[in-house]
C-alpha cells in the first residue's frame, strides 16, 4: 500500500501468525516483493498467501527470490506484469488505470477483512471470557466443596476423637508453608525450608501411630538409609544395646510429590504439589484404605483442604482463612487481646505513612522509659519482615521533653500545653530520623528505610516496644487444642540467636525463664481465645521476658502467634524418641531413662535402702537453623564418620549426645541439630563444641563463606557468661580464627 507493506493489515497479520512455523519465511517474501514494485513505482499489489506460502516452504527456497518467483504469489500478477513489462507511456498508464480499479476494490475488501477480523477477535474474547468465568464458578463451588466437607470431617474427628487417639492409626505429615505467593517468592529455598521438620516421623514413639511424611524433595537413598537406622533405634534406646535395632520401614513411609519440578517458578507450597500429583494421591489413598486417619499439615492453605478432600480424611488444623486471619502480626494482637495477656506497648493495623508517624510519636510520648522500637510487617516471618530503631537515643527533642516532663509532674503533664508541642517536636524529627537510623533485621532484603516502609505500608503492619531491660529472654511454647477442645502445652524452649537478637534460630528445652505455671496460665488464656474464634490443631506462641528495671519484678509480653506446627516442636518429638524421655511443660521438666552410669551410681548409693530412680532430668538445646557453606563439599556419610571419631554423636547407653537432622544432599547448605545431656550449662558448652569440631572438619584455612556457627558460639556465651571457646579445651584442636568465618 502507498510503494510499501501494510504491516497492520488483518491480511497481513493473519500471514505472520498461521506461517510463523517457516520460521519467518513467508514474512520475509514480502521485503524483496516490496523494493521490485518500488522499483517501477507500482501503486498496489495484492499478494497470494497460499502460493507464498509453498514457495517459502519448499526445499528449493532462496534467500534472495527472482523476479519471477515475486510474481508468483501476486493476486493481480497480469496487471503487475503490464505495467514492469510495459512497452512504453501508453501500456503502464492503462496498466496503472486497470491498477487503480483494483485499488478501489482492495480497499473495499481490506475494509471487509478488518470487519471479520474484528468480529472473530470479540467472538474469541467472548468465548475466552465465558471459559474463564465458568472456570472460576467451578473453582469457587469446588472450595466451597472442600470447605464443607472440611468441616464435617472435624465434626466426626471430635467425635471420635478419644477412641482415634488411643487406637491404630496414621498421621499424614504434610509440612507445607501455604503463606502468600508474595511471601514465598521471598523465602530461599522453599522446597528446604519445607523439610526443617523431619522430626515429625519420631509420631511413631507411639505404636499405635503410622506415619505418611510428605516430603518435598527427592531424598537420596543415603538419605533414606539413615532416617531408616535412625527411627530404628528406639528399641536399642530402651535396652542401652546396639543389637537391639529394629527395622520399623513398615511403621513409615516417605513420599515426594511427582510434581516437585513441573512448576520451578511458581513458588508453590506443599500442599498445591501435592495436589497436582495424581500418582502420590493414589498411592496415598491405597495406604490408607480401611484404616482411621487424619492429615497434619504446616502453615494453611487452601489446597490442604483439597488435598484432605481428594483423600477423604479429616484435617487437624484451622480453616486457612482463619489461620491468616490471625497469624499476621496484627491479627495476633488481637487474638491476645482478646485473651487478656499482657503485650508490648505498641499498634496494630497500620497501613499508611501518617498512621505510623502518628501512632509512633504518640507511644513515644506515653512510654518514654522504651528506647528500642520494632516495626512488623503483618505477613512476614522468622524476622524478615523486622526493623528497628533506637529512637529516643537518636531524637534531638528527647531531652528538652524530659524536663518538661519533670517540672510539670506526672498528673500536671498530661493535661500541659507544653506535652502537645512535644507531640508536634517528635512528629517533626520522626521522618528524617527513621530514614537515618532505622535498621532491618533483613538488610539484603530491605537495605532503606523506604524499601522497608513500602513493603510495611502494602502488607500493614504493627509497631511494638522492646523490652526497655538489659537481661532479656525470648521463648517459644507449643500448644494444641484437640479435636475435643482441650488445650495440651507440648514443648517450651528458651530462644537462641545466632543471627541478632530479633532472630530466633533455635532453642534450649524447656524454657526455664519463666515459673511454669505463670507460663501454663498465659498459653491457657490464649488457647480459649483460639478457640472460640474456630482455631484447632497446633500452634506456638512467643513470649519474652524481662526484670522491669524500676519494679525489679519479672514482665512476661506476648509477641508473636504461629497458627501451625513449628519447628521446635518436631525437634522435641526427635529427642524424645531418642531419650525415650517426657516432657512436662506444666512443671519445665524434661526427663529421661537413667543412663548406665546413672543406674550404676544410683544403685550403689541407695542400696539396701530404696530402688534406683526410674529417670533424671534432662536438657536439650536444638536448632534446625545452623548453615555452612563448606557443609556441601563433604558428603553426609563422610561428615558423620568425622565427628563420631571425634566424639559427636548418640550414645545409646547413656541416652544422650547429638543427633543430626538431614535435609537434602544437593546443596547441603544447612541441617538440624538436637543436643542432649544432664545440665544446662553442659549440654550448651556440648553443642558449641560440636559446632567448633564440624567447623574444623569440613573448612578449608582460611574459609570465605556463609555461615552463622561463629555467633551461635558467640550467643552461647553470653547466656553462660563465660568463654565457650575457653571452655572447650579440645586437644589437637587450632585455636578458632576470628577471620575464618565471614559473618
Amino acid at each position: 500500500w502507498h510503494l510499501a507493506v501494510h504491516q497492520k493489515a488483518p491480511a497481513s497479520l493473519a500471514l505472520q501468525h498461521h506461517h510463523l512455523s517457516s520460521c519467518g519465511r513467508s514474512v520475509g517474501f514480502l521485503e524483496p516483493t516490496e523494493k521490485l514494485l518500488k522499483d517501477h513505482t507500482t501503486p498496489l499489489a495484492t499478494i497470494n498467501s497460499q502460493n507464498s506460502a509453498q514457495i517459502t516452504s519448499g526445499s528449493d527456497f532462496q534467500e534472495n527470490p527472482t523476479k519471477s518467483d515475486v510474481l508468483s504469489v501476486k493476486k493481480n500478477q497480469p496487471a503487475v506484469e503490464k505495467v514492469l513489462n510495459g512497452a512504453g507511456q501508453g501500456g503502464s498508464a492503462g496498466a496503472a488505470a486497470e491498477l487503480q480499479g483494483q485499488r478501489g476494490r482492495a480497499v473495499a475488501g481490506c475494509r471487509q477483512q478488518q470487519q471479520q477480523w474484528a468480529a472473530g477477535v470479540i467472538h474469541t474474547r467472548l468465548r475466552s471470557w465465558h471459559h474463564l468465568a465458568r472456570l472460576r464458578t467451578s473453582l469457587r463451588e469446588a472450595r466451597h466443596r472442600h470447605l464443607e466437607n472440611f468441616y464435617s470431617r472435624a465434626k466426626h474427628l471430635a467425635a471420635n476423637w478419644n477412641r482415634i487417639r488411643t487406637s491404630r492409626r496414621t498421621i499424614i505429615h504434610i509440612p507445607s508453608l501455604g503463606y502468600s505467593q508474595g511471601i514465598r517468592e521471598h523465602i530461599p529455598d522453599l522446597a528446604v525450608q519445607q523439610n526443617l521438620q523431619m522430626g515429625r516421623l519420631c509420631d511413631i514413639l507411639d505404636a499405635n501411630v503410622d506415619v505418611i511424611y510428605i516430603c518435598p524433595l527427592a531424598l537420596s537413598e543415603e538419605l533414606l538409609q539413615y532416617y531408616h537406622k535412625l527411627l530404628g533405634l528406639q528399641a536399642a534406646v530402651r535396652s542401652g544395646k546396639p543389637e537391639d535395632m529394629a527395622d520399623l520401614q513398615d511403621r513409615f513411609r516417605i513420599l515426594t510429590p511427582e510434581a516437585i519440578n513441573s512448576f520451578p517458578e511458581h513458588h508453590m507450597c506443599l500442599a498445591t504439589v501435592l495436589k497436582h500429583s495424581p500418582r502420590t494421591l493414589q498411592r496415598l489413598q491405597e495406604l490408607l484404605q480401611g484404616r482411621d486417619a487424619y492429615m497434619v499439615g504446616g502453615v494453611p492453605h487452601l489446597d490442604d483442604l483439597a488435598v484432605a478432600d481428594q483423600l477423604q480424611v479429616p484435617l487437624l488444623g484451622p480453616e486457612p482463612a482463619v489461620a491468616q486471619l490471625y497469624s499476621t502480626k496484627s491479627g495476633s494482637k488481637r487474638m491476645f487481646a482478646s485473651a487478656g495477656v499482657p503485650t508490648p506497648p505498641g499498634e496494630w493495623g497500620i497501613h499508611s505513612r501518617e498512621q505510623l508517624l502518628r501512632a509512633l510519636s504518640q507511644l513515644i510520648l506515653d512510654h518514654p522509659e522504651v528506647r528500642r522500637w520494632l516495626f512488623k510487617v503483618d505477613d512476614e516471618r522468622g524476622g524478615n519482615g523486622t526493623a528497628f530503631c533506637d529512637v529516643t537515643s537518636h531524637l534531638e527533642c528527647h531531652p528538652w521533653i524530659q524536663r518538661e516532663r519533670q517540672g510539670h509532674g506526672p498528673e500536671g503533664w498530661s493535661e500541659s500545653q507544653a506535652r502537645e508541642l512535644a507531640l508536634v517536636k517528635i512528629s517533626q524529627e520522626l521522618p528524617g530520623l527513621l530514614a537515618q537510623h532505622v535498621q532491618a533485621v533483613n538488610e539484603k532484603r530491605f537495605p532503606t528505610w523506604e524499601k522497608f516502609l513500602q513493603t510495611f505500608l502494602t502488607q500493614g503492619g504493627v509497631i511494638e516496644a522492646f523490652p526497655f531491660s538489659a537481661s532479656v529472654t525470648n521463648l517459644t511454647v507449643d500448644v494444641l487444642i484437640e479435636p475435643t477442645g482441650e488445650v495440651t502445652l507440648l514443648s517450651s524452649g528458651d530462644q537462641l540467636h545466632a543471627e541478632g537478637p530479633l532472630r530466633s534460630s533455635g532453642t534450649t528445652i524447656p524454657q526455664r525463664s519463666v515459673d511454669p505455671e505463670v507460663l501454663k496460665a498465659l498459653c491457657w488464656k490464649i488457647g480459649e481465645a483460639c478457640k472460640s474464634k474456630g482455631v484447632l490443631g497446633y500452634f506456638s506462641v512467643d513470649f519474652v521476658a524481662f526484670t522491669h528495671p524500676q519494679t525489679g519484678e519479672q514482665q512476661v509480653w506476648a509477641t508473636d502467634l504461629d497458627l501451625c506446627y513449628s519447628d521446635q516442636l518436631a525437634l522435641t518429638q526427635l529427642l524424645l524418641y531418642v531419650t525415650d524421655g517426657t516432657l512436662d511443660c506444666g512443671s519445665s521438666l524434661l526427663q529421661g531413662p537413667l543412663g548406665a552410669k546413672e543406674s550404676r551410681s544410683q544403685g550403689v548409693q541407695h542400696e539396701g535402702t530404696a530402688p534406683p530412680a526410674p529417670s533424671s532430668p534432662r536438657w536439650a538445646v536444638a536448632s534446625s537453623q545452623l548453615r555452612h557453606c563448606s557443609l556441601s563439599g563433604t558428603s553426609y556419610s563422610l561428615l558423620l564418620h568425622s565427628c563420631k571419631a571425634r566424639g559427636v554423636g548418640f550414645d545409646l547407653q547413656e541416652k544422650q549426645g547429638t543427633v543430626f537432622v538431614l535435609y537434602e544432599d544437593q546443596k547441603r547448605h544447612s541441617l538440624g541439630m538436637v543436643t542432649i545431656g544432664e545440665d544446662l550449662q553442659g549440654v550448651l558448652l556440648t553443642f558449641a563444641r560440636n559446632l567448633f569440631i564440624i567447623h574444623q572438619e569440613i573448612s578449608a584455612p582460611n574459609m570465605q563463606g556463609e555461615t552463622n556457627f561463629k555467633m551461635a558460639i558467640r550467643d552461647i556465651e553470653a547466656i553462660l557468661g563465660v568463654t565457650a571457646e575457653n571452655k572447650l579445651r579440645l586437644e589437637e584442636e587450632q585455636p578458632w580464627e576470628a577471620d575464618a568465618l565471614k559473618e
